[in-house]
């Protein structure tokens, strides 16, 4: 199931999506799993996963050819917000661009909300 989401995904993080899974050994329907958890230093936390077990409940977000899974809890977490791929001199690394987050902290994997 393909649906119109507020949740986008870059053209880089597409990009990486796509190196990462190609380089696995069975890369055939894999796709990357985004999904905000419980916990963390601010409250929630973003999980990335490689997965190929699409759920019931799983928003597709399909974009350059990479694919992303963002269950429906989530997906309300994560209204109007975007998946990046940051190559920095400190490092490399997925994030997420989250306009409902009032705060997180410098790992970036973490937030709160207002």
């Amino acid at each position: 199931m393909t649906s119109a989401s507020s949740f986008s995904v870059s053209a880089s993080a597409a990009a990486r999506i796509k190196e990462i899974i190609s380089a696995q050994p069975q890369p055939e329907g894999l796709a990357l799993r985004v999904a905000v958890l419980a916990g963390g230093c601010n409250g929630f936390q973003y999980q990335f996963k490689l997965d190929r077990s699409q759920n019931a409940d799983d928003i597709i977000i399909e974009r350059d050819g990479a694919k992303v899974f963002v269950d429906d809890v989530s997906l309300d977490l994560l209204q109007n917000a975007e998946l990046d791929f940051e190559d920095k001199l400190m490092g490399a690394h997925f994030s997420v661009k989250n306009p409902n987050a009032a705060s997180s902290c410098g790992c970036g994997t973490s937030f709160s909300l207002a």
